[in-house]
């Protein structure tokens, strides 16, 4: 069984588990607690939109930054023995941020965004660093499924913290907490902590790869990482397969990206309870464990691009549906959807890139990689508030995300992957 699922070795188990130990962030800060206590408690006295708009502000500010970082650190990672340093240093400065959103109290808007915006910053350069490790662990038969394998136990482990988060908020009481806004501080603390324990796996098990670069000694190993960074942007036109679902992936997941930041904020506009709200996540969560490793499986049989088409499509429906939503029932109709495409989607999407360049420059491409990644969390959300600023409701901005499903699934449909896999596999060679 653990072979079938890529994880019948240690290292592919430890590199797995990091997406149990970051999903905690996603799940309780970024998608289900943060985003209401944000909007109800830190930005109390300011008028819904407004508060919505200044959230989205600070996801886009700190994107911006990761962005710009990515590429840069991934060049320089590639040329010293430093990707599990590097990773290392935004475990412990996304744990921390998360944690000081303890102090965060009412009114306190401007050092919750900063704070949520270290913490976004962190989580997403830290991604840099943990996928350049994959094309390392996994043979080129494995990727898809240990990318996969990642999400799914991601999903379970930010499921289970949030559920054990969930349960102090709406009982606190029961252990031993004084009242709700304690409970929900006391959930900001416990991500940190559980974030940076279930990291260690990887710091242990996971090996350092091995600096393919020859380097000039009478040169700077920032110069050089500067130059080698130039040299990729200059060779991807050589990736053509690569740099095309590059272009892709930074629509279609601004769209998905979108939606998972954006949920909670729209939802408690448009009136959801939050308990409603937290009891969707969830069941995000729980269906997106099976459903990730059938993305695995479905990859295997229709391949990568059609598995990644069909997401890309059930998140254009949802973007539909949301539009004119107006109640729980349906709410939660559209996480039973986000929850069976969600994962997989984006594993594959991780997998299929990997494929698609040389392994022994993995961590410049999956800088630039990030920056896709990043700018997909950068103009979405930035859509999103000056939608919501232009039209005072976040119905017209969460339809006008449809567009990013549209024109990144018609890229996609023009990769030759075959063409792109065998060149890279040159490359290494």
């Amino acid at each position: 069984m653990l072979e079938r699922l890529a994880l019948h070795r240690p290292e592919l188990r430890a590199w797995a588990l990091y997406d149990w130990a970051n999903s905690a962030f996603f799940t309780t800060v970024v998608t289900a607690i943060f985003p209401v206590y944000f909007a109800t408690v830190a930005a109390k006295g300011l008028p819904s939109d407004v508060a919505t708009s200044r959230y989205a502000f600070a996801t886009t500010v700190a994107l911006s930054i990761a962005a710009v970082l990515g590429p840069v650190l991934g060049s320089f990672a590639d040329r010293a023995p430093l990707k599990k340093r590097f990773l290392a240093f935004f475990v412990g400065l996304g744990a921390l941020s998360t944690a000081l959103l303890w102090f965060v109290g009412e009114g306190d808007w401007v050092l919750g965004a900063i704070l949520f915006g270290i913490g976004n910053l962190a989580a997403s350069s830290g991604f840099v660093f943990y996928d350049a490790l994959l094309p390392h662990i996994a043979s080129a038969d494995e990727m898809d499924r240990v990318s996969v394998a990642g999400y799914a136990i991601g999903y379970l482990g930010g499921g289970l913290l949030l559920a054990i988060n969930v349960a102090w908020v709406l009982s606190p009481e029961t252990f031993g907490l004084p009242d709700a806004g304690v409970a929900t501080r006391l959930s900001f603390v416990s991500v940190a902590v559980w974030w940076a324990a279930f990291s260690i796996p990887l710091f242990r098990r996971v090996p350092e790869p091995a600096v393919a670069h020859v380097r000039d000694p009478n040169r700077s190993l920032v110069g050089d990482s500067f130059r080698g960074l130039a040299r990729t942007l200059k060779e991807l036109r050589s990736y053509r397969e690569a740099a095309l679902f590059m272009l892709a992936f930074l629509l279609y997941n601004d769209g998905i990206q979108t939606i998972i930041r954006m949920a909670a904020v729209y939802s408690t506009e448009i009136g959801m309870e939050t308990s409603a709200l937290i009891q969707a996540v969830l069941l995000v969560q729980v269906i997106g464990i099976p459903f990730a490793f059938l993305f695995g499986q479905l990859a295997d049989k229709l391949g990568s691009r059609r598995a990644i088409g069909l997401g890309i499509v059930a998140y254009a429906g949802v973007s539909i549906l949301a539009w004119q939503m107006d109640s729980s029932s349906e709410f939660f109709a559209l996480a039973i959807i986000v929850g069976m495409v969600q994962g997989g989607t984006q594993a594959l999407s991780r997998s299929l890139f990997a494929s698609l360049i040389p392994a022994h420059r993995s961590a410049e491409f999956f800088g630039l990689f990030a920056v896709m990644e990043k700018f997909a969390g950068i103009f979405g959300p930035a859509l999103f508030g000056i939608v919501v600023a232009v039209t005072g409701s976040s119905r017209h901005a969460i339809l006008s995300v449809i567009v990013f499903f549209i024109v990144g699934g018609l890229l996609l449909s023009h990769v030759d992957i075959e063409a792109g896999q065998r060149q890279a596999r040159a490359a290494s060679a």
